[in-house]
């Protein structure tokens, strides 16, 4: 599903983000990316949004080259991209249940069919009954949810979460985990990028991990060694 290919990114400052990053995620799988702040998490989300370019290398995502995409095709592109931010970008004067439905306006679905899906989202991150409560009022670990739903609620085919437990306690952490591994088991590709050692540990799932902005190591499933 997704192939880098001795991607490298640069900041304008001239800081190097990504340096002849190669790793290649099928479809189905669940895989950690870790590292320490100023790693090069983010700037991997953020290139396979589009939002920005490598100055070397490839991405190719679903077999389609990142480089070759059109403006006019980066919405649709995007689509396919369901994302998962730690500080939650919910809109403080809308419910939860309208946070969610906000990309389905954008794309003009009919809606009856906006209200349907997101009822099945909210109900699938475990808010039912929810649905009309603002963030005020939700926890930590519902607002993490909240922002699960708005990124499923479209169908993606990948869902990738950026550090989604970096502000909630080791045992609601544990949780957004396990959820983020049923939406894979129900057939979603799952990236995860994090610095919490202990819920990757606990996962057991593959792990790519960048120090750097480097590829530093690829470990198989079950092979994760708690390395920072």
């Amino acid at each position: 599903m997704i192939r880098f290919e001795e991607v490298t990114h640069q900041f304008p400052t001239g800081l190097t983000a990504l340096e002849k990053v190669d790793f290649q995620i099928e479809p189905g799988e669940f895989v950690f990316v870790v590292g320490p702040s100023g790693a090069g998490k983010t700037t991997l989300l953020r290139l396979l949004l589009k939002e920005i370019a490598p100055v070397e290398g490839k991405i190719h995502f679903k077999g389609q080259d990142l480089n070759e995409l059109k403006s006019s095709q980066i919405p649709e592109h995007r689509r396919q991209i369901g994302a998962v931010f730690q500080d939650f970008k919910l809109l403080e004067d809308r419910t939860l249940a309208e946070n969610v439905a906000l990309a389905l306006q954008i794309q003009n679905r009919q809606e009856e069919k906006i209200q349907e899906a997101v009822l099945e989202a909210l109900n699938l991150v475990g808010l039912k009954g929810k649905e009309k409560m603002f963030p005020a009022q939700l926890s930590g670990g519902e607002l993490q949810r909240g922002v699960i739903a708005r990124a499923i609620v479209g169908d993606p085919d990948l869902v990738f979460a950026d550090e989604p437990t970096g502000n909630l306690d080791p045992k609601i952490a544990e949780q957004i985990v396990e959820l983020l591994k049923q939406i894979q088991e129900a057939g979603k590709t799952v990236i995860m990028a994090t610095h919490n050692v202990d819920v990757v540990d606990k996962a057991k799932e593959r792990v790519v991990r960048l120090k750097k902005g480097k590829v530093v190591s690829d470990e198989e499933k079950g092979k994760y060694e708690g390395k920072s």
